[in-house]
């Protein structure tokens, strides 16, 4: 196996699906000539043409809108959003239209939106933000959310062979800063299936994306202090893998669940109310969750350093639980 970053990983994914299947197509602005923000489609242009890698208006519900027409025509669209803060200009196309085709009349809707997401980059309230929760409620819709280069190859491969709309949440911080080794063949991450990052037996962390990595960092410390800590990488948030995360609150009976989305009605309080609804009698206290804030992503750098849940926090609301 060969050692790529996270941004090579949904590179390559692009790719290879692009060889394999000539209905995949991309759509964004400059995915073109230029190669994206973030320069995942580099070269892609030159490669496929300019009728397969399609440079748009600056138009997030326009260009969106017709992905999903392409889609309703048997095209495999991959739309591209600069940063994920701006899907907010596409509500419309996915919340009413793409996500309700298969009730309304048993239409597939294979269309993918690439999302970077996140913060932790200084790019303030506009360029920052967590955009899962707008769409966690959303019938119709999946969302997947990968913490490692493996997953981000596997879960974007899995959401262009899916039929439904998924909107694929790929964090902007861990970009260049992780790697892993991935294999050289053909391979997918099944959606709606969580993992074990860690197996522990004391408290039970469940997270996804970029807090995975600060979960890990959180349990190094507690592992000091004789603290064991299982950690569940989500992957999909929706739907969400609730043989998982049951299974691992029946083992530890104690759960924290992080992310880096602000606190209030947030992905957090959906799992909080599943465990609290269907394994109450395994719960030795009350599930704990450490999110962001009720506010926009600060700009400056010790703001959003503060903002962001950082390992001590993790530490605290674990030892806090595990005194119960």
């Amino acid at each position: 196996m060969k050692e790529i970053n996270y941004l090579e990983a949904i590179k390559e994914a692009l790719y290879e699906e692009m060889v394999r299947d000539q209905s995949v197509l991309i759509l964004g602005e400059d995915v073109g000539v230029y190669g994206g923000a973030f320069r995942v489609t580099e070269g892609f242009y030159e490669k496929f043409g300019e009728w397969r890698v399609l440079d748009t208006p600056l138009s997030e519900s326009g260009f969106t809108g017709a992905a999903i027409g392409a889609s309703l025509v048997g095209m495999r669209p991959v739309v591209e959003m600069q940063f994920a803060d701006f899907i907010s200009c596409a509500f419309d196309q996915l919340v009413n239209v793409a996500a309700k085709n298969h009730y309304r009349w048993g239409a597939a809707t294979p269309i993918v939106v690439r999302a970077p997401y996140g913060g932790n980059i200084h790019g303030g309230a506009f360029h920052s933000q967590c955009i899962e929760g707008f769409f966690f409620n959303v019938p119709g819709l999946k969302i997947v959310a990968p913490s490692t280069a493996y997953d981000a190859k596997g879960l974007l491969k899995a959401s262009i062979r899916d039929n439904d709309p998924v909107i694929y949440c790929e964090h902007k911080y861990l970009y260049r800063r992780i790697k892993d080794p991935v294999p050289e063949e053909d391979y997918v991450v099944p959606i709606g299936k969580a993992r074990v990052a860690m197996e522990g037996r004391d408290v039970s962390v469940i997270t996804y994306g970029a807090m995975v990595h600060t979960a890990i960092e959180a349990a190094q410390m507690l592992k000091d202090k004789k603290i064991s800590c299982e950690i569940i990488d989500l992957r999909t948030i929706l739907p969400l893998d609730k043989k998982s995360i049951f299974t691992t609150v029946q083992k530890t009976n104690k759960v924290v669940v992080v992310h880096e989305q602000t606190k209030t009605g947030g992905v957090g309080a959906e799992i909080s109310a599943l465990i609290n609804e269907y394994c109450f009698e395994y719960l030795d206290g009350p599930v704990i969750r450490v999110a962001a804030p009720d506010t926009p992503v600060p700009f400056s750098a010790p703001m959003e350093e503060a903002f962001i849940p950082k390992a001590s926090d993790i530490v605290s609301a674990v030892e806090k639980l595990v005194r119960y």
